[in-house]
């Protein structure tokens, strides 16, 4: 037995998931990877601790007029500008204390706080795009590669469709409308700030792109004989979608899933800095990239500490995905030359 098949059947005798996580173990690459996303998660997690019991700030009310202790000195959190006139007020910089630890923003309130709580929202919102992303792209792509015909056609152009129309272009012009309109689905409306509309925004702009690979796997399933042999017994085709054709195309899910997440994390940020993703008074890190764009010379660390997290989790979540293809690999292709 070829080392190709070997490894198709010690995959779906394990199981996508299993397998996946077996192959991150031995993948030191990775392994650095999913620690460092878990601690980044967990300090999100832990923000309301961090800014009540360790910064002893408010991370959401404004505070120019307000001072701290440094070296036994009360200092302004707004100082002079360091221009010839000393004209205007920037935020005190970086203090490396528990109070201010990253220093201020423009309004007086603790950039490490403000990071941590962004960053549940920014991280919210990015999972929840991917989940819903792919299970709408699962339906897809099932409905289309399975049933195929007229079906398949109609979903292929609409997701041609969707594809031709740049993302970003795609996901700004629904963001203006639903944030002065809000989003009405029946009996339900969802107000413009409510964090559910760039949920469903990012995931809607990001199916074609794993509606794809998806309606491909079902294709090639379709025709295996697993497959046929079921058709031949009379097996209704709801329970050939379930029972043999869902759970074959795991692999492909647990693959595009960090993926999409990062693609859905930039998104947002990008959404928020132009305004039209998070809405105030929630923060998020696009938002706070956008509060320390005026500040870039003067106070870079508003803007560079979201910028370095957004770039983190992207980081890791690319090198699981690429893991997670690797190791999830029918042809065993990996460490071959």
């Amino acid at each position: 037995m070829n080392t190709s098949s070997t490894q198709s059947e010690r995959l779906a005798a394990t199981g996508p998931w299993k397998t996946a996580l077996k192959g991150l173990a031995r993948d030191h690459a990775a392994r650095l990877a999913g620690l460092g996303l878990f601690l980044i998660i967990l300090a999100c997690l832990m923000a309301p601790l961090y800014a009540s019991h360790i910064a002893h700030t408010d991370p959401f009310r404004a505070n120019v007029a307000g001072s701290i202790m440094l070296d036994g000195r009360e200092v302004d959190l707004m100082q002079p500008n360091d221009n010839p006139l000393h004209l205007g007020l920037s935020p005190i910089g970086p203090t490396w204390q528990a109070r201010y630890l990253l220093g201020a923003d423009s309004q007086g309130r603790d950039i490490a706080a403000r990071l941590l709580y962004g960053g549940r929202n920014s991280l919210l919102i990015a999972s929840a795009s991917a989940v819903l992303c792919l299970a709408l792209a699962t339906v897809i792509g099932i409905a289309a590669g399975f049933l195929g015909g007229v079906t398949d056609a109609v979903l292929s152009r609409l997701m041609d469709i969707m594809w031709a129309v740049p993302v970003y272009l795609f996901a700004i012009c629904l963001s203006i409308v639903t944030i002065t309109t809000g989003l009405h689905l029946g009996p339900f409306t969802l107000e413009g700030n409510s964090l559910l509309v760039p949920v469903m925004i990012i995931a809607l702009v990001y199916v074609p792109y794993a509606a794809r690979p998806v309606r491909a796997r079902v294709m090639s399933l379709k025709t295996a004989e697993f497959v046929t042999a079921a058709r031949c017994l009379g097996v209704p085709r709801w329970r050939i979608v379930l029972v043999d054709i869902l759970p074959n195309i795991s692999d492909t899910l647990v693959v595009l899933a960090p993926l999409v997440m990062a693609m859905a994390l930039l998104t947002e940020s990008a959404l928020s800095f132009l305004s039209i993703g998070v809405q105030a008074p929630a923060s998020s890190w696009g938002t706070m990239i956008q509060d320390g764009e005026g500040l870039i010379y003067t106070r870079p660390m508003v803007a560079m500490a979201p910028g370095v997290a957004i770039a983190s989790v992207v980081l890791c979540l690319n090198i699981l995905g690429d893991s997670f293809r690797d190791c999830l690999d029918p042809r065993g292709t990996r460490g071959e030359p």
